[in-house]
């Protein structure tokens, strides 16, 4: 399992067409290690490094090879292989739909990133159900060793004397200056596609569908030249997937198609599909599909903005009304919705951000507002979210504290949260350890003597 390709594949978005590329481990491969059962081989190291190398290129910071690098990749791998073991031993299962909403949110991160989905499949020359499919045992597995790590964490904790200690073993003359902070909250409304719009798409699947039906046109040709997902390529043929990786819409119109079969026009999240089961296997199904999708310059904004406007009318002239009760009701943003559309770091999981770390769109909402309570007029942005290519959004200012110098009281979350950081690693460090003396490991190459593969 190439862990180290999976954390560049759904970590790292300048370098897409770079990772899409890489070959595939050569018959000259060999195993490097071994961890019970479990083996790791000397070519996924020798990619995670080069992937690594070229990320940092790229970033302009200048990372030699060198045996310290590889053996430090090496013994990464190993730690990831001696907890997927203890999951086994502890009984920690990841489920079909925590790996498929986690890949979701993954997935719509990258989208964001790559400025749509259709960039992202370009870049990979796959459709995102293939990309998907092609890595989903791998996550799983980084999900498993992630969730093991993920309990220890949580039984570490730390007291308010042992932060105060850490906060006074700072020097007075180092104490870091903290920048100005906001924490925020929104609701986020998605516009919908014009009716003649969607309709218009709808018709033209229906075309499509008709020529196949009526007029023996190969689906394979129509979708390589109408097709509008990374599928296209491919004459629109999908791998094997489970019935429960696919959207619910998809899989309920392919499960009852016998082989050969074309469906009616299906509607899912993504647009308008025409669907072939081509073959079952249990609960699997390889299918071929057109997608149209509803076009993005048809959509009905005037609307969103309306209703964005009438939520914020009522929430300045009715005092008993509160914003986090009406994004919990109004918020179509799935992400942030049900905690009443707060915003969080995403790196800190902290509600106070940094002013100077907010996204540019919100930095400038942010910036033109006065005071606390004040709620933004309906701004545009693109949301996280793989399905939705615009949205619209009104901003309110939770709380704002000025630049200062850490402070004891008023820092005390953030001096928490980094002193509790401190002592998990520790101590994950010493249990992990704990378990590789527990754990049959095997090098099947010479160690480092006195670097970090000893």
């Amino acid at each position: 399992m190439r862990h180290l390709n999976l954390i560049v594949l759904f970590s790292i978005v300048t370098t897409l067409t770079v990772v899409a590329q890489q070959p595939s481990p050569t018959s000259a491969d060999r195993i490097v290690a071994v961890v019970n059962d479990q083996i790791i081989l000397k070519s996924d190291i020798d990619q995670g490094v080069a992937d690594y190398i070229r990320q940092a290129n790229f970033n302009q910071q200048n990372i030699q090879f060198s045996k310290e690098l590889w053996y430090s990749f090496l013994e990464s791998e190993i730690d990831n292989k001696v907890l997927i073991e203890k999951a086994e031993i502890d009984s920690v299962v990841i489920s079909d739909e925590d790996v498929n909403q986690q890949m979701d949110n993954r997935v719509s991160q990258l989208i964001q990133q790559a400025g749509s989905e259709r960039a992202l499949e370009e870049a990979f020359g796959k459709s995102i159900i293939q990309l998907k499919a092609d890595f989903r045992d791998e996550f799983r597995e980084q999900m498993t060793a992630n969730q093991v790590r993920q309990i220890k964490f949580n039984d570490i904790k730390i007291t308010r004397p042992e932060v105060k200690e850490f906060f006074e073993s700072i020097p007075k003359d180092s104490l870091p200056t903290i920048p100005e902070q906001v924490s925020v909250s929104h609701i986020v409304k998605l516009p919908k596609p014009k009716t003649d719009a969607k309709q218009s798409s709808y018709e033209f699947a229906q075309s499509l569908r008709d020529s196949i039906v009526n007029q023996g046109v190969p689906l394979e040709d129509l979708a390589r030249r109408h097709g509008m997902d990374g599928s296209a390529a491919q004459g629109g043929q999908l791998p094997m997937m489970g019935l429960n990786e696919l959207v619910s819409e998809y899989s309920a119109a392919a499960a009852a198609l016998q082989p050969g079969q074309i469906s009616e026009v299906v509607e899912t999240e993504f647009g308008f599909h025409v669907i072939r089961l081509d073959e079952r296997v249990g609960d699997k199904i390889q299918t071929s599909h057109i997608l149209i999708r509803v076009d993005a310059a048809q959509l009905d904004d005037a609307t969103a903005i309306e209703e964005l406007n009438l939520i914020r009318d009522s929430l300045l002239n009715n005092k008993n009304l509160t914003f986090s009760g009406m994004a919990i009701r109004n918020s179509e943003d799935p992400s942030t919705a049900k905690s009443g559309g707060k915003i969080i770091d995403p790196q800190t999981g902290e509600r106070l951000i940094a002013l100077n770390r907010l996204d540019p769109a919100l930095y400038r909402i942010v910036l033109l507002m006065d005071e606390v309570g004040q709620i933004s007029e309906p701004k545009p942005f693109n949301p996280n979210n793989a399905n939705a290519g615009k949205a619209y959004r009104i901003v309110r200012l939770d709380r704002q504290i000025p630049e200062h110098v850490a402070d004891f009281n008023i820092d005390y979350q953030r001096l928490r949260n980094i002193a509790l950081q401190q002592k998990q690693s520790r101590v994950f460090q010493e249990w992990l350890q704990q378990l590789r003396e527990e754990i049959y490991i095997e090098y099947r190459i010479p160690k480092m003597e006195n670097g970090v593969g000893k």
